[in-house]
């Protein structure tokens, strides 16, 4: 693993981040898990999600179990895997099935849009199927829908697969179902800490990874990061004083099948960072523009892409899929370390369960009266919208949409025009997914976003087994639920309504800009 980390402006932060971290006796600490490195109303909260720090150690009794259920998965003629999940435990398997490709095909759902869960479902009964309902907590709405449909659909128990925390009210569901493996995973570890957990290296061993290289590329990792001055370290020390210089927005660069990592990333720092009215803004996914778009808000980090047009930046360059397990570790790292730089506490997401509390009202609403409640109308336009956004202010997409080559394309040059007419930070992701990420920074973070919702109107759609709504409903619920908790916290939101050919009004917005 190469590594290029150039961290002025401002003069003297690499000094400065060397003595505080010295004075600190930061790394000693770090690896010896003291929670009092982050504030916390309750130190023990803190102390309780630190297991990812030792998990390569931890995880050495599970390597064997996770081998052999990859060779029996196999044996029993699986040739597919659905991986049914969010957030956390969703991602780091999405990074993993595009690097790894000698195992199953994976396919990661994520999503409540109906186009999304059909093509999930086509998928899954093209071939013999291993189905995996991947949750922490066990009480998620969406994988609790995800696992209550295709249960019904396909009907073989053997074929699922669990992986939930000890105790959690999945396990025991999993368990009358008569799941054909259920998988405990660490409870002191958050799920987007948990890529070299089981949450990561179950799937990773179906797509066919070799999940001891894995494990070891991270003990290297680890080991280049013992001293007070080891890179991680330091950059977490930087990303966490660049907010203080306006330099609060991560630009993320990655090419080819290294792109799906900035989705991983972009969870990891939004929701560990973005709460208190602070944090640092991560853009993935961004088509890299002339150095003349980009404001003096941003950061660069590439791994396998361009180098960042202007310093401050950072470059990895992996040997090979391996090193992915180095770099999530290593970001692991300078995510925590941001955190303490930044006072706050980066293991909790307290604003992800506002819209999710809003959304459970929006449904029983919708159960008590037939009905889901109206988008405001007489939205303005999306140029009037945005009209005189300058830098640090930044656009959200949010596409309530059926993810596709097509609309990803569609998309991106919507968010590359909108970045280049009006010199801002713009992101984009896919709803609910990333309600699981970025979500938390747009409640809790500073209140510089313009957010516009793009939902349809769906032309498939089925019904959700156990809950009698649809789909549609659900994802428009979770629409507009996100809508009221921006609006609590005082953000500013726009929903256009693009109809039943959705690519064609993407493009439309696109050409009116």
């Amino acid at each position: 693993m190469n590594r290029r980390l150039e961290l002025s402006p401002p003069p003297g932060l690499l000094d400065e981040a060397r003595s505080e971290l010295t004075k600190l006796d930061f790394a000693r600490r770090f690896w010896a898990k003291d929670p009092s490195l982050w504030p916390a109303r309750e130190p023990a909260a803190v102390a309780g999600m630190l297991g990812w720090v030792d998990v390569l150690e931890r995880i050495q009794p599970h390597l064997g179990e996770i081998e052999t259920f990859a060779e029996e998965n196999r044996a029993e003629g699986y040739t597919r895997v659905l991986l049914a999940g969010m957030g956390g435990s969703s991602l780091a398997p999405y990074v993993f099935a595009s690097l790894f490709r000698d195992g199953a095909p994976l396919h990661v759902l994520d999503s409540t849009h109906p186009e999304s869960v059909r093509a999930a479902l086509q998928f899954a009964q093209g071939a013999k199927t291993r189905v995996i309902v991947a949750s922490k907590s066990g009480s998620t709405a969406e994988p609790t829908a995800f696992e209550a449909y295709f249960f019904e659909k396909l009907g073989d128990p053997n074929a699922f697969v669990a992986i939930t925390d000890p105790g959690s009210p999945f396990e025991a569901h999993a368990r009358a179902r008569g799941y054909g493996r259920i998988f405990l995973n660490f409870a002191d570890i958050g799920g987007r800490f948990s890529a070299l957990s089981l949450f990561g290296l179950v799937p990773a061993a179906l797509v066919g990874a070799d999940v001891r290289e894995l494990i070891e590329r991270a003990r290297q990792e680890a080991n280049r990061q013992q001293s007070n001055d080891a890179d991680a370290f330091v950059l977490g020390y930087a990303l966490g004083r660049y907010p203080q210089t306006g330099k609060d927005k991560l630009t993320i660069f990655g090419e080819g099948d290294w792109s799906p990592f900035g989705l991983w990333l972009e969870q990891l720092i939004a929701e560990s960072t973005g709460k208190e009215g602070k944090g640092i803004l991560p853009v993935a996914g961004e088509r890299p523009g002339p150095a003349g778009v980009y404001g003096d808000d941003r950061v660069f980090a590439s791994i396998r892409g361009p180098l960042g047009p202007a310093s401050p930046r950072t470059q990895s360059d992996p040997a090979d899929a391996a090193d992915i397990a180095a770099e999530m570790l290593f970001w692991e790292i300078v995510t925590a370390t941001a955190g303490h730089v930044l006072g706050i506490n980066p293991f909790d997401q307290p604003n992800v369960q506002e819209s999710k509390d809003v959304t459970k009202a929006v449904i029983a609403e919708l159960k008590a009266t037939g009905a889901l409640p109206a988008f405001p109308p007489d939205e303005p336009s999306l140029a009037h919208f945005l009209d005189e956004i300058r830098p640090p202010e930044y656009v959200s997409l949010q596409a309530y949409l059926g993810e596709s080559e097509e609309t990803n394309g569609a998309l991106a040059e919507l968010q590359a025009t909108v970045r280049d007419r009006y010199g801002v930070a713009t992101t984009l992701g896919y709803g609910p997914r990333f309600l699981h990420s970025t979500g938390q920074y747009h409640k809790g973070g500073p209140n510089q976003g313009r957010f516009v919702q793009l939902v349809d109107t769906p032309t498939t759609d089925d019904v959700i087994p156990g809950d009698g709504i649809r789909w549609s409903e659900f994802c428009r619920a979770q629409a507009l639920g996100d809508r009221s908790a921006l609006e609590a916290k005082g953000r500013r939101v726009l929903t256009l309504e693009l109809g039943q050919n959705p690519l064609d009004a993407v493009r439309h917005l696109q050409n009116s800009l």
